[in-house]
């Protein structure tokens, strides 16, 4: 499908599978984050594979929102080092870490999988569990799965802002 089809077709899918998942679609999907821009190129992120039982079991501590999935991959941005805009500071790692969290949702959806894009979780809960996320922000969870029986768009999906209320020409 081309790249607006997919754009409209993915979905947050609340209702997964635990079923392995083969590996060259994980490595298409993270394939996929590394060819996301960021600022300068710094690329100051870091994506964690929650895949252990015990590492998910931790996970499940922090939210609620895995969907049954046995596999999920938390986005974090490490603000040191990443691109500082000069006029008034601004720090770009968390804008960076958003654009490869968009990619990793689409080509999750591209490869026949569903997620969730899950902001609702204990970061500092999680920062505890994995001393590794210690010096991150994190941006998003990822439960990661096929999508179960049943599972479809939310009844809002389709509902989008016309064009002329979303872009205002200068």
């Amino acid at each position: 499908m081309n790249f607006l089809e997919l754009a409209k077709a993915r979905y947050s899918c609340r209702k997964l599978t635990a079923a392995a998942i083969e590996p060259e679609k994980i490595e298409r999907i993270l394939q996929a984050t590394l060819a996301a821009p960021t600022a300068k190129n710094l690329q100051r992120y870091t994506i964690w594979a929650v895949k252990s039982p015990d590492a998910f079991a931790k996970l499940k501590q922090t939210t609620n929102y895995t969907f049954g999935a046995a596999l999920a991959f938390v986005v974090g941005a490490k603000k040191d080092g990443a691109f500082d805009r000069p006029f008034d500071g601004k720090n770009f790692s968390e804008i960076d870490a958003a654009i490869v969290a968009t990619h990793m949702m689409l080509a999750i959806h591209d490869e026949g999988l569903g997620t969730t894009w899950v902001g609702y979780f204990d970061a500092p809960k999680l920062k505890e569990l994995f001393p590794e996320m210690q010096d991150y922000e994190l941006i998003a969870v990822f439960p990661v799965g096929y999508p179960a029986e049943g599972a479809k768009p939310s009844n809002r999906h389709e509902e989008r802002r016309a064009l002329s209320e979303a872009v205002v020409e200068l």
